[in-house]
């Protein structure tokens, strides 16, 4: 069967700089769209925006005075309808589900809803975020300069916050038995994208479009993160579904410039919903693009 060519990008990457950083969810995004259409939806925009500059972004579409463009973009009607797919990481909820899932013997996704829910109230959110970010930098091989913490400061800090009553408390002692499973996670070859969002949203991106049997070749735009061997490591994991990746320039292809801007929306769209000041239009207007809800794709 001859593959199908998804083209693909995202928004909000900043390998494992889960907390901290300057963004707080992730976005890939996904379009199959003909080459001469995609063309024509990139002028089409240009002719909307009408700013003389050489290459537009999603912060172009996220303008108010563009919100037009952006609605018809994404309406059930519009050029992206039926075309496009977009998978969204909430990075704390990411780090959350690394933790419990790594930490705790019988981790389950709904212990680390729970967690993510009960943490910051149990435990402070000051306190709540330094304890993610010491169990992030305790993975990293490579350390954030300034942000280094040992397994047995780690662990320390697990004791404490086991210490504190309630759920969190207990899902939190339930990582006391972790030292082992950090030491091999630590000793993990080097072409492991460990905490890095990308990779799991990639094998999202090539189920959803191969749901139906049909192999995908990704056309990517240029990404360093995956690396010969993590695409490797990516057809291992996806067998026939995924054909091949290609990685191009999103400015030398329509439809990665399109992914682009599809990618740059939902995170911006999403971030606000995340942090209380979502736009309830263009939210739904972008759970078109996705299997689940924004903040069930923030937090599952």
């Amino acid at each position: 069967m001859r593959p199908v060519e998804i083209a693909c990008d995202e928004s909000g990457s900043e390998g494992e700089n889960l907390l901290g950083g300057e963004t707080d969810v992730f976005a890939h995004a996904g379009i199959r769209m003909p080459v001469p259409e995609a063309v024509a939806c990139v002028r089409e925009i240009r002719a909307r925006i009408g700013s003389p500059a050489e290459e537009y972004k999603a912060n172009h579409l996220l303008r108010a005075k563009h919100r037009a463009v952006l609605e018809w973009l994404l309406a059930p009607d519009g050029p992206l309808d039926g075309r496009g797919h977009v998978h969204l990481t909430g990075k704390t909820f990411f780090a959350v589900r690394a933790a419990v899932t790594l930490l705790a013997e019988q981790g389950t996704g709904t212990m680390a809803r729970t967690l993510h829910r009960t943490g910051p109230a149990a435990f402070g959110a000051a306190r709540w975020e330094f304890f993610l970010t010491a169990f992030t930098s305790v993975l990293r091989r490579k350390p954030r300069r300034g942000v280094t913490t040992s397994p047995e400061e780690f662990f320390a800090l697990v004791d404490e916050l086991a210490a504190v009553p309630g759920e969190a408390g207990e899902i939190v002692a339930s990582f006391r038995g972790g030292a082992e499973r950090v030491a091999a996670y630590r000793a993990r070859p080097a072409s492991d994208p460990g905490l890095d969002p990308l990779v799991p949203a990639v094998i999202h991106t090539v189920r959803y479009w191969s749901g139906e049997g049909t192999p995908v070749e990704l056309v990517h735009d240029e990404q360093l993160a995956l690396t010969p061997e993590r695409v490797l490591q990516l057809k291992a994991t996806l067998g026939p579904r995924l054909a091949g990746v290609r990685f191009v320039d999103s400015r030398s292809d329509a439809r990665v410039q399109i992914a682009d801007f599809l990618a740059g929306v939902a995170r911006r769209i999403a971030s606000d919903e995340l942090n209380g000041r979502g736009d309830p239009g263009l939210t739904t207007l972008l759970e078109s693009f996705m299997d689940v809800s924004v903040r069930e794709g923030l937090s599952g």
